[in-house]
């Protein structure tokens, strides 16, 4: 590891060691990791990842945290934090495409992976562009986006995205249309291509601005009112089993409110499983565990965790 710190301080990437890793997930749980590199542009994270596999030293793309659970031994190997990738947002007027609905004006939006969902929506607000107020409120980046398809209330990436600009493993940039990226249900080829997502390009429809806001004020009330936000989590721990709902079948089956350790069921929503102050990762897959069990015993219903699992014991 010496040497491949010696290198990433001759091309001057940051980094800093024994980082710890709580502080860059919204669980607020994990160990600190070995190295945590900071490539402050897609040069740098590019000339990162080719030292790691030149290295053969283990590493771990993050993004904003959002989906993520580390252990609580931490990662041992790099962790490339890609958040500064954020490149700005380009727009590109009145883009025509395959599908585009009669009469209707549709700008490109084009963002960097690093971006929050939160400021892209904002940006298209400001631009008075709709299609992505189911966004608000998401806590992740583009890039994380585009990696597991995220939705919310009725909205998918795949019904926005245009294309992914990707570094593949070969370490080529390249644009993936959307058509060849196999968005599905918290799904896309990504991870099995082991694509590193650095940008993507939207296609939203010219709207009513107020129109626009009220529905981004709705969904953030709702969100509010209905999901635990005044706790640490990853959001939903659960993928939506097919036929069912995961918060309703856990609530069902009376585990609202069940704690291990500094982990709990949401009182407020059963689909999330939440730190309630000084939670261990070990708290939290246990708890996840239990609720599994139970489901599968009272409803016989596999329960497949949304959240991903990250690091060593």
């Amino acid at each position: 590891m010496e040497r491949f710190k010696q290198k990433l301080q001759a091309a001057a990437i940051p980094f800093r060691e024994n980082e710890p890793l709580a502080a860059h997930c919204t669980f607020k749980i994990g160990g600190p990791a070995q190295l945590f590199v900071m490539p402050e542009n897609e040069q740098q994270l590019c000339s990162a990842v080719a030292l790691c596999k030149e290295q053969a030293v283990r590493y771990y793309l993050l993004g904003n945290g959002s989906n993520i659970l580390f252990e609580d031994g931490g990662y041992r190997g790099v962790v490339v934090d890609t958040t500064a990738l954020k490149m700005g947002i380009g727009f590109l007027e009145n883009v025509s495409h395959p599908g585009a609905e009669p009469g209707a004006v549709y700008d490109a939006v084009i963002a960097g992976a690093g971006l929050k969902l939160s400021a892209l929506c904002k940006a298209a607000l400001d631009s008075s562009l709709t299609g992505l107020e189911f966004a608000y409120g998401i806590p992740g980046t583009v890039g994380g986006a585009v990696y597991m398809n995220a939705g919310a209330y009725g909205g998918e990436m795949k019904d926005v995205l245009l294309s992914a600009d990707v570094l593949t493993e070969d370490l080529e940039v390249k644009t993936i249309p959307v058509e060849e990226l196999d968005l599905s249900y918290r799904h896309s080829i990504v991870p099995e291509k082991g694509y590193i997502v650095l940008g993507g390009k939207l296609q939203l429809k010219k709207g009513n601005e107020q129109e626009i806001r009220e529905r981004m004020a709705e969904l953030a009330q709702q969100r509010r009112e209905k999901q635990p936000l005044q706790y640490p989590s990853a959001g939903s721990t659960f993928k939506r089993p097919e036929g069912y709902f995961a918060g309703k079948l856990i609530s069902d089956a009376g585990l609202k409110g069940k704690t291990i350790g500094g982990a709990q069921v949401s009182e407020k929503h059963a689909g999330f499983i939440v730190n309630i102050g000084g939670a261990t990762t070990k708290d939290i897959l246990d708890l996840i565990a239990f609720c599994q069990k139970t489901v599968q015993e009272q409803f016989g219903v596999t329960l497949e965790t949304e959240v991903k699992i990250v690091g060593e014991r």
